[in-house]
């Protein structure tokens, strides 16, 4: 492991929740509820990143798809989705929104490091609001390279996505979170991966800002390792403290 991907890895590290609040959270922090993905439209430089490379008629691969966002509202120009995600969930919400774009899906289900061998090589290849989920994102990016014919695209927030509840767990743990790592820290990796990496940055709504209140409160209220009988509070907090997530996102791809 190189040295910006090592120490990629070593700040996503620093975000483990203390061993005492974890044991103590009656539901994993970890992952996100379908009802949230469905809020999201995907970014316009994605998508134009995805046309620019992609053949008519040719395939998309989307790795942490989620219910689409990233490769969906550019499937009328390809001939084949290939999709990739850890949450069979969230690959059947895939297979049911792709339905209206009449474009054939097939499906792999599990972590990408584990199903890629299976995968077919596929004309782009995008990732969209995943890599702050891997640590060994230098293996990660290499695996998507070798499945790519013309170009790989990955989208991420600026600043890690946790930023945002800082402030929240700052006033029900009192403790401090990190702030790293960046989309320049992923910049760092991309060039010591020998990529040829252009960027976009664009202006982020902010997250689940679609969402139903409801569905928004439960996910922070998760996301704090706190019981639900805590939600009036954690309502009364999210009114009070200042957002403080990413406001910017970035595009990043090269070709391969």
């Amino acid at each position: 492991m190189g040295k910006a991907a090592q120490h990629w890895a070593e700040q996503l590290a620093a975000w483990a929740i203390d061993p005492e609040i974890l044991a103590a959270a009656p539901e994993s922090p970890y992952g996100f509820p379908p009802g949230l993905f469905g809020t999201q439209s995907g970014a316009a430089s994605t998508h134009r990143a995805i046309t620019e490379a992609l053949p008519q008629g040719g395939s998309i691969l989307d790795i942490g798809c989620g219910g689409g966002a990233a490769s969906l509202p550019v499937a009328a120009r390809a001939g084949t989705l290939l999709a990739v995600d850890s949450s069979e969930r969230m690959l059947t919400d895939y297979v049911a929104n792709a339905a209206a774009s009449g474009v054939p899906v097939r499906t792999w289900s599990g972590a990408w490091s584990e199903v890629a061998p299976e995968v077919p090589v596929a004309d782009v290849v995008v990732a969209a609001n995943v890599v702050y989920n891997v640590p060994d994102v230098g293996d990660f990016l290499q695996a998507m390279s070798d499945h790519a014919r013309h170009r790989v695209v990955i989208e991420l927030t600026d600043s890690h996505p946790w930023t945002a509840m800082t402030a929240l767990w700052r006033r029900f743990h009192g403790q401090e979170r990190p702030a790293g790592p960046t989309t320049a820290d992923f910049l760092d990796v991309t060039a010591e991966l020998g990529f040829d990496a252009q960027s976009e940055t664009f202006h982020r709504a902010p997250a689940w800002s679609a969402a139903a209140p409801d569905v928004v409160l439960a996910f922070n209220r998760r996301r704090l390792c706190l019981p639900v009988e805590r939600e009036p509070e954690i309502a009364t907090a999210m009114r009070e403290l200042p957002t403080a997530g990413p406001a910017t996102a970035s595009t990043v791809w090269w070709e391969v």
